[in-house]
């Protein structure tokens, strides 16, 4: 069975569409970035993981809150 370490099934996001994604993240607001991380469709558990590394840390419990 062939696989790729970062194709975590059929509706994982593109690398180019992530990239783009990862780029709109890192200029965004606080808010704006909340957004994007719970709205975005398709992510792998890598992709958010490394949105979640450009998430400012003070602002964690904004983003929980979000989530919950």
């Amino acid at each position: 069975m062939e696989g790729k370490e970062n194709n975590e099934g059929a509706d994982a996001m593109k690398l180019e569409a992530f990239e783009s994604l990862k780029n709109e993240f890192k200029k965004s607001d606080t808010d704006r970035k909340i957004r994007i991380y719970v709205d975005s469709e398709g992510l792998t558990q890598h992709q958010y993981k490394e949105l979640l590394k450009m998430f400012p840390l003070q602002d964690l419990g904004k983003l929980e809150a979000a989530l919950a």
